[in-house]
């Protein structure tokens, strides 16, 4: 994951990167005759990573607190490319957008595409473009939301970068995380992917149209596979764009939204579910 391909060092991110480094120099050039056990680069990765993450976590903290500020339910959704994340907010604001007031925040490493594609519905949406990472980040969320203002929102969507693997491992401030599964990618995903599924609150199969050409997918099996996960997290079905299903999202939805709202009348909060390899990471104890 990301502590071993380092694409959790993004720009937003770099500078602690580069202190620990300073810090490295420090150290080497005033213990030159030191005659122990020298550490190890592998210990001096994990340290910085576990630095970058919980700097992460404290910037999610604070991007939580404006959310629940303004009762904006917060949605982190991920999945691999292509399985219709873009398309499933399109539907939703068509459905929706005379009900609910939506914003989005979209991630992709390069290209404006799928901003224009919200903007066109008329729904205020900022993208963020990574370069190189292969995840959104607290840092780049508490940045986009000089773009993307909480006051008069109910809902706002974080369409992360598409990645099966390591969008599950960083808090955005978030309070929900759905992850898709397309029928097109198949139905052992979840058992592929366990640590993206262990941390949906929700799990979507989407493109169900193709159901009907692709006889090698079974939505049976894929909840088989989510369940084994230890996962109680309720799998809907639908298709974007025949509309089949989506009555059940919305009504999912409607009903988050609402939860939203009466936790941040009462000053409670809640965070997604968390990844158990993330939380090892960041140092909090795993079993």
């Amino acid at each position: 994951m990301c502590n071993t391909c380092g694409c959790n060092v993004t720009d937003a991110n770099r500078h602690l990167l580069d202190e620990h480094a300073d810090h490295d120099h420090d150290h080497h050039h005033h213990h030159d005759h030191h005659h122990g056990e020298p550490p190890t680069a592998a210990a001096g990765t994990v340290a910085v990573l576990k630095r970058l993450l919980d700097a992460n976590d404290h910037e999610a903290a604070h991007n939580r607190e404006h959310f629940d500020e303004y009762g904006v339910l917060a949605i982190n959704l991920m999945s691999s490319p292509g399985s219709g994340k873009t398309r499933l907010l399109e539907a939703t604001i068509e459905a929706l957008g005379g009900e609910l007031r939506i914003g989005v925040i979209e991630g992709d490493l390069e290209t404006e595409n799928d901003a224009a594609r919200i903007r066109a519905k008329g729904v205020p949406a900022h993208q963020i473009t990574t370069g190189t990472a292969c995840h959104l980040d607290a840092h780049m969320i508490h940045d986009a939301l000089h773009h993307v203002p909480l006051e008069g929102l109910d809902v706002l969507f974080i369409e992360n970068v598409g990645n099966l693997v390591c969008p599950a491992s960083f808090d955005l401030g978030q309070h929900r995380n759905v992850t898709l599964l397309s029928v097109t990618e198949g139905d052992d995903k979840p058992a592929k992917y366990p640590v993206m599924f262990r941390a949906a609150d929700l799990m979507l199969i989407t493109k169900t149209d193709l159901l009907r050409v692709i006889e090698e997918f079974s939505p049976e099996r894929a909840t088989d596979a989510f369940r084994a996960l230890a996962q109680e997290g309720p799998v809907l079905a639908l298709s974007a764009k025949t509309g089949v299903g989506l009555q059940e999202w919305l009504g999912w939805l409607r009903s988050e939204v609402a939860a939203q709202k009466a936790r941040a009348a009462a000053g409670e909060r809640v965070r997604p579910k968390v990844q158990p390899d993330g939380v090892a990471l960041h140092g909090r104890g795993a079993a």
